[in-house]
């Protein structure tokens, strides 16, 4: 089984995998958008940056005026993103739905807590589907055929998001 798809059956079975995290297989994709990753915030030196990851809590308090607190994980770290009343408004989908985003925004380090206030946020759960077939180029190039990879997933991304985590939503 490839690597991709091994990944993807303990996330299914266990929540969970040792073997490698989902979005180290797409990161390829993630460097071509010019994505940084979560481990490099603190040796940021820009005002903006642009991080993604799997959406793991999503948080809109009812103390906090509005506001949406979401953590991002990447295959190096988390990262924490607050989201104002009138974005979420915006992109409330995205927000609320997603479970593969990148975001950018400004850049705060206040005493090492870091946090980026989102001025864009994209959904890339799109891209969730190559994790299953991360290394089929690989594979062809090393055989030199181009042999159909078997699909487990019936060529939908949602099978491969539905075995990854949904995030949990606190209100």
């Amino acid at each position: 089984m490839p690597p991709g798809e091994e990944v993807i059956e303990d996330y299914r079975r266990l929540k969970l995998s040792l073997r490698a995290h989902p979005v180290s297989f797409v990161r390829r994709d993630l460097d071509a958008r010019d994505v940084m990753r979560n481990s490099d915030l603190s040796n940021a030196r820009r005002a903006r940056v642009k991080v993604s990851g799997l959406v793991l809590v999503r948080q809109r308090p009812g103390t906090a005026s509005g506001v949406v607190f979401m953590t991002l994980e990447d295959e190096t770290g988390v990262a924490n993103i607050i989201v104002w009343p009138k974005l979420f408004e915006k992109l409330r989908a995205t927000v609320i739905g997603a479970r593969f985003v990148a975001v950018t925004g400004k850049y705060q380090n206040e005493s090492g807590v870091i946090h980026i206030i989102a001025e864009r946020i994209d959904d890339l759960t799109p891209l969730l589907s190559k994790i299953a077939r991360a290394d089929e180029a690989h594979r062809s190039q090393a055989s030199r055929e181009k042999q159909p990879t078997p699909d487990l997933f019936g060529g939908e991304a949602a099978a491969v998001r539905g075995a990854l985590p949904k995030g949990r939503n606190f209100q």
